[in-house]
């Protein structure tokens, strides 16, 4: 049985995030966190009469819940099972995402893409994390 660090997020020995809540709640925290950033910087960027308020796109807060994927992803061991979960996750998730923002349209850009961007972060997460453990408890 592999060893298990302590802190938060709780990881495995190779760095893997253990607990999907963890995974969850963390993504959430770089969306959320990447979101507050882009309403300051367009609130700023408005407030200067550099233009309106809410054009910002809101795609950018994929910044951070992106970074700790790559992570999650360079944690696993390399084989077809993190490729393949990573590709599949990734495809849900941009389709949630870009589906979010169609169904958002009227929203400013801001307020659509932070949608899209939670839409897409949490589904790849859901995807990633079963997926990518079914498949490698298949493929050994």
């Amino acid at each position: 049985m592999s060893e298990v660090r302590s802190g938060y997020p709780r990881r495995d020995a190779e760095g893997r995030i253990r607990v999907l809540g963890d995974l969850l709640g963390i993504s959430l925290a770089g969306l959320v966190t990447g979101v507050l950033a882009l309403v300051l910087f367009d609130a700023v960027l408005a407030f200067l009469g550099a233009g309106e308020f809410g054009r910002a796109n809101g795609w950018l807060a994929l910044i951070l819940p992106g970074w700790l994927f790559l992570e999650e992803f360079r944690a696993w061991a390399f084989g077809a099972a993190r490729v393949v979960a990573a590709l599949v996750a990734a495809a849900v998730g941009l389709t949630g995402g870009l589906l979010a923002a169609g169904l958002a349209g009227g929203l400013p850009a801001l307020a659509s893409g932070a949608l899209a961007a939670t839409t897409c972060t949490m589904l790849y997460a859901l995807i990633w994390f079963h997926g990518v453990r079914w498949l490698a408890r298949r493929t050994g």
